[in-house]
């Protein structure tokens, strides 16, 4: 917390229960924001200071708990209620007068946007602090993008055309396009393209906890998968011994690249537990397995046996991983089902065979996509999801003011950073059964 020394004439604590302040009294004193606070009252340094860093850091930190839609709306706020002037730091004897104008916080956010580097230290010290708490957090992670639309006119621009930016006009936002195919019950085809204009926030979250753990912010057109592999560098970096917990990455068709998932398998030692689209053009429903006259497997991942003799298909069955070759092995079904089979003695899978990762790297992975667990494992990638909604419903990212790329990273780290602080307090206070709320007082 920005601690701020100062005399207590009384305590409204002992007048009533702090309520709904309690959320943000639990933000600011688990929130390890000291470095920031130094940093920004070293560049201070000897100036005027009647309006305290540290009281209109917490004032801004008030506005995101307490889902303030703009700096006005946070200020009226801040004139009305004592109890949270108090709580912020400004000095009582002062009353309304306290409340810094609207320049103050247009200057104050304007520094912020110098100091990201800060601001992203801040949040992983965070994730690390979860995590010392919550020897399981960031085992099971989910990886997701979400777009943020900008509440501007997105004018497109000619290739070459400079317009110079005004304070006003959001010129870091653009334009990308989500395609969404399905099935009729005919059998017909339907497909539904729809724009959007805007920003994209990549999250990576834990599956189990539903708190971020990494994130990136771009301008909406850019690729998904590319900007993954990016985030992973950077965790690896600056948060290893989280991510060298991390067992599971749970992922929608999106992220079903084949680049992609050799990175997190072999360099990072990540299971990978991604949807698959099918990327075959020629027709085939199945492929033969290398060195297997009578095995095949779909671009899903089952893999099946034909009988030499009578022809019938059968689903063989899936024995697990073997890391030291790289294999996914497969028994028999008549052997492990107990089923007859006419063929077995001229069949070449005899008791089991074993598929190498490298017969198809988006097809076959660690963990098969024909098992139990895969699927089991893949429902969960409805937490990042989960923690989008959270960012639009008590963030306030459906509708925001937010002009700039760098104005929406700056709103996504404090947001993301007071959802853990929150989480963080919860725990600290053994009130773990509450820990993801972001509205629910203690």
């Amino acid at each position: 917390m920005a601690i701020i020394p100062q005399a207590n004439l009384f305590s409204w604590q002992e007048i009533e229960d702090l309520g709904d302040l309690e959320r943000l009294r639990l933000v600011l004193w688990h929130l390890p924001d000291e470095a920031l606070m130094q940093v920004l009252e070293r560049e201070r340094g000897r100036g005027r200071d009647d309006y305290p860093v540290r009281a209109v850091w917490n004032s801004v930190l008030a506005g995101i708990v307490f889902q303030h839609p703009s700096i006005e709306s946070l200020r009226r706020e801040l004139l009305r209620n004592a109890q949270l002037r108090q709580l912020c730091g400004f000095d009582v004897l002062h009353g309304a007068k306290a409340v810094p104008p609207s320049w103050v916080y247009t200057r104050f956010l304007r520094r912020l946007l110098c100091h990201d580097d800060e601001l992203q230290a801040m949040f992983d010290r965070l994730v690390e602090e979860v995590a010392e708490h919550l020897p399981d957090f960031g085992q099971v992670a989910a990886l997701d993008g979400k777009i943020v639309t900008a509440h501007a006119r997105g004018r497109r621009r000619n290739d070459g055309e400079h317009v110079k930016p005004d304070g006003r006009r959001d010129l870091d936002a653009d334009w990308t396009k989500k395609v969404y195919r399905g099935r009729r019950e005919d059998g017909t085809l339907w497909e539904k393209v729809t724009s959007f204009f805007g920003y994209r926030l990549h999250l990576f979250v834990d599956a189990n906890y539903e708190l971020p753990i990494g994130f990136s912010v771009t301008p909406a057109s850019h690729s998904e998968v590319k900007e993954a592999h990016r985030l992973a560098d950077r965790m690896q970096e600056r948060i290893p011994s989280v991510l060298k917990r991390c067992e599971y990455l749970l992922a929608d068709r999106g992220f079903d690249d084949g680049a992609f998932i050799r990175k997190i398998w072999d360099e990072l030692g990540i299971r990978p537990v991604i949807d698959i689209r099918n990327m075959w053009r020629d027709g085939e429903e199945s492929k033969l397995v290398s060195g297997k006259r009578n095995v095949v497997y779909t671009y899903d991942g089952q893999v099946r046996c034909h009988c030499p003799l009578t022809d019938t298909v059968y689903d063989m069955a899936y024995a697990g991983f073997e890391k030291d070759r790289q294999s996914l092995k497969y028994r028999c079904p008549a052997l492990h089902y107990g089923l007859t089979c006419k063929g077995m003695g001229e069949c070449s899978v005899k008791t089991a065979i074993r598929i190498r990762l490298s017969e198809d790297r988006r097809v076959f992975t660690p963990l098969a996509r024909s098992s139990h667990r895969f699927a089991e494992l893949y429902k969960k990638r409805t937490a990042v999801e989960r923690v989008n909604s959270r960012l639009d419903q008590s963030f306030g990212f459906e509708n925001h003011y937010i002009r700039g790329l760098a104005k929406m990273r700056l709103r996504c780290t404090l947001a993301l950073s007071v959802m853990l602080a929150m989480a963080l307090g919860r725990i600290r206070e053994k009130e773990g059964q509450h820990f993801r709320s972001l509205v629910q007082a203690a």
